[in-house]
């Protein structure tokens, strides 16, 4: 069962990415004059979504909460993109992202009786919302509304796991970050003045206490 769970899902995947280069690609949306073709080359990002939802899946196998953490890698790859692209985490990514996982974390809660686990995870998305509205709040040069919302996303997955996730997660999106511009110091494609999005980093580093989550959290 679970292997077909994670061909399903890597199908579905290939679908998600290809949706997710359009869409990036014809960002900002809502205008008269929207661009057609892919933001990344492909299928570099058609078949890095289905590699995340297989992976994914083989974490979750054949859940009732895997749904939920597919939609989120699906968010955060357009997010990703568009973060990368044009320093934006776009509400009309984020906020339906947040309402779906929501949505579908109850879903699972009611089937499997994990009230427990959805409370945490409300919890942790308002935790998470709280301190990161703090930090942009004291340095808004540094940390953007969207980071604020996008943590708020994060919370709600990473507390279904359980507050030991909630706190390695928020702590590797800063980790990440360091990382990533120190190499890119190291390389000299950017100098110390330089503003790197964070959304990209908080997502990278939640997607790996998930994937570990089974292993670190035991």
């Amino acid at each position: 069962m679970t292997a077909v769970v994670v061909a399903v899902s890597a199908a579905v995947g290939l679908g998600a990415g290809a949706a997710a280069n359009r869409a990036a690609a014809s960002f900002p949306w809502g205008g008269s004059g929207e661009r057609s073709g892919r933001a990344v080359r492909p299928p570099v990002l058609e078949l890095l979504t289905a590699l995340l939802f297989a992976l994914t899946a083989l974490r979750f196998g054949p859940a009732w909460e895997l749904p939920a953490f597919l939609a989120v890698v699906a968010a955060g790859v357009l997010l990703t993109v568009v973060d990368l692209r044009h320093r934006l985490l776009p509400n009309r990514v984020v906020v339906p992202a947040l309402v779906v996982t929501a949505a579908l974390l109850a879903l699972a809660a009611a089937v499997d009786g994990a009230w427990n686990s959805l409370l945490r995870a409300l919890l942790a998305a308002a935790v998470l919302f709280a301190v990161y509205l703090g930090m942009a709040l004291l340095s808004p040069g540094a940390m953007g509304m969207g980071d604020v919302k996008l943590a708020a996303l994060l919370g709600l997955v990473l507390g279904w796991l359980g507050w030991g996730a909630v706190l390695l997660g928020a702590f590797a999106g800063f980790v990440v970050q360091a990382a990533l511009a120190l190499l890119l110091l190291a390389a000299r494609r950017i100098t110390l003045k330089a503003q790197m999005p964070f959304g990209p980093a908080m997502l990278v580093g939640a997607a790996l206490v998930v994937g570990s989550s089974g292993v670190l959290l035991t």
